[in-house]
């Protein structure tokens, strides 16, 4: 099972797109479902994990709009979910900005393993195992170690690296961190956050995440 993921969902039917938002939910992320282009742009700046994009919908092409998104250095990783099965299709919707491409109909299960593998490859290994100096992170297996040491972690101080980590080399808002952790309903206490991250800072070494001051949170590129 992966970690907890914050996933855009653009998909205009209806069976489709509530049946991979609760098979989604089930496995314990967040998901925003949105059939249209418009009601994406009441997203608009929000942070994901990751994008799962149908080709065509009701207001204009998926496609087109996450090439825009690359245009704008947006690096989120995303999938594209459509019916168009010809090779040339493929290719113009991986040479257009996705980091998979996905056939209808397909399982579930399966979208949710190619989700899981371009998310680590966003990170930047396939396998999932980072090194951040005498710190190291298994994405997959949700584990850390400091010094070949393995470090027990709290369900919230491993979300909070996970963002981070997932995010590594740029700077992540605190809201952001707030939102990517609980969810965009929950609700924290104002301080939670720094709570946590003073609790990663003791277990696995002051370095390991900067605060940018008036800006948020930082983890560096794996060594």
């Amino acid at each position: 099972r992966s970690g907890t993921m914050r996933l855009l969902l653009i998909e205009d039917d209806d069976i489709l797109g509530e049946g991979l938002r609760d098979f989604l939910s089930a496995d314990g992320h967040s998901v925003d479902w949105c059939r249209t282009l418009r009601e994406v742009s009441g997203y608009h700046g929000e942070p994901y994990d990751a994008l799962l994009v149908d080709w065509q919908l009701p207001d204009g092409s998926g496609l087109d709009w996450l090439r825009g998104r690359r245009i704008n250095r947006d690096a989120t990783p995303a999938l594209m979910l459509t019916a168009r099965d010809l090779l040339s299709d493929r290719i113009r919707g991986l040479d257009s900005g996705a980091d998979d491409y996905l056939v209808k109909p397909f399982a579930p299960e399966e979208l949710l393993a190619r989700l899981r593998a371009v998310c680590r490859r966003s990170a930047g290994s396939a396998a999932g195992r980072l090194s951040f100096g005498e710190v190291d992170i298994d994405l997959a297996g949700r584990s850390a170690w400091r010094a070949g040491q393995r470090v027990a972690l709290t369900a919230r101080e491993w979300a909070v690296l996970e963002a981070l980590v997932l995010r590594a080399g740029r700077i992540v808002p605190k809201d952001d961190v707030e939102r990517l952790v609980v969810g965009f309903d929950s609700e924290l206490a104002s301080n939670a956050i720094e709570v946590h991250i003073f609790g990663l800072r003791r277990k696995l070494g002051r370095e390991i995440i900067e605060t940018v001051r008036g800006l948020g949170y930082r983890v560096g590129k794996p060594t």
